[in-house]
């Protein structure tokens, strides 16, 4: 059983308000079809504190969608600006979360050219 505003998704809870912002869907029809590195990345903003434990994993996986994953760091980055005065603290953290996650694909890109 899920706590409220949470979905189950692959025996996991993740927050459906981050889950819609990340896919960029107002209502999930089917949140089984949400490819794995989304909801890594939904687990890591709403708990930016797991961002260091999880860079090596980000950094080797491959993703389905790169411009999908590139549009989510995107949508959390402007949800967080617009819900700034909110609560300052969990907005700066997940802001923080998505722009290192971009920095780190900015890398992996660059050694792609490189190679």
């Amino acid at each position: 059983m899920s706590m409220p505003g949470n979905i189950l998704v692959a025996e996991k809870e993740y927050s459906l308000d981050t889950l819609k912002i990340i896919t960029g869907h107002s209502a999930l029809k089917d949140p089984d079809s949400i490819p794995e590195e989304l909801l890594l990345l939904c687990s890591v903003i709403d708990n930016p504190y797991l961002l260091p434990y999880f860079l090596e994993t980000f950094y080797s996986m491959q993703l389905r969608d790169e411009n999908a994953f590139h549009f989510a760091l995107l949508r959390i980055q402007v949800d967080s600006q617009l819900r700034m005065n909110e609560d300052i603290q969990k907005h700066q953290h997940r802001m923080y979360a998505a722009r290192t996650l971009e920095k780190l694909l900015e890398t992996l890109s660059v050694q792609d050219v490189m190679e």
